[in-house]
């Protein structure tokens, strides 16, 4: 039991998450199927098929991991944080300029640079369906509410299809974060070595197999 004198500090507010379920289902389809062609090519393929199974899987894995189950982005008060397929990139508040809605979900910071937000994908059927039912809703009597838009014109669309209204959440974050405090300082970017070098060694070692066969 805790001790009321010494209470264990609790987070003053935890990561909202952000993923593509569509995603994370198509990869784990995927890396059930591939799973299963290598390793039945392991163990029944005869010559060099074995080796080239275990180097296309040792390819293949990681970016399929890396484009399906890999991207996520997490909000909090402090920064945005989005881990696309190849790399990690912090983004505090103050240093986003813009949250962009287009053919892609992108942040964009104030020195310029542009980050797309792979977990965030735009479903253009999406926006047309939460068009339609919009339409519907006027022609019914209902109040028809528009986005929020952060320092983005195209928020104001009247779709809110799940990308949508995720970036709008991330918008509303931006906005009333950005002169926090806490909030301030530049973006960082790290490199996932954990999915480039596995991917690098499965390309060499097919390259090498398939020029020496």
């Amino acid at each position: 039991m805790s001790d009321p004198q010494n209470p264990v500090a609790e987070p003053a507010y935890k990561d909202r998450t952000f993923r593509s379920p569509a995603g994370i289902a198509g990869g784990v389809l995927l890396l059930a199927l591939g799973t299963w062609l290598g390793v039945d090519a392991v163990i029944r393929g005869e010559g060099r098929t074995p080796w080239l199974a275990l180097a296309g899987l040792l390819l293949a894995v990681p970016l399929v991991v890396a484009f399906t189950v890999r991207p996520a982005v997490y909000a909090n008060d402090d920064r945005l944080r989005v881990r696309n397929p190849f790399r990690t990139v912090t983004l505090p508040w103050a240093s986003i300029a813009t949250l962009r809605s287009g053919y892609s979900n992108e942040a964009l910071t104030t020195s310029g640079a542009k980050y797309q937000l792979w977990a965030i994908p735009v479903s253009l059927r999406g926006r047309k369906k939460a068009a339609r039912r919009q339409s519907q809703a006027a022609a019914a009597g209902d109040p028809v509410t528009g986005g929020r838009p952060f320092l983005d014109p195209t928020a104001a669309r009247p779709t809110r299809s799940d990308g949508d209204q995720a970036m709008d959440e991330l918008r509303e974050l931006a906005e009333r974060q950005a002169d926090a405090e806490t909030a301030q300082g530049e973006p960082t970017v790290r490199w996932a070595y954990e999915i480039v070098a596995p991917s690098v060694i499965g390309a060499v070692l097919l390259a090498v197999l398939l020029a020496v066969t």
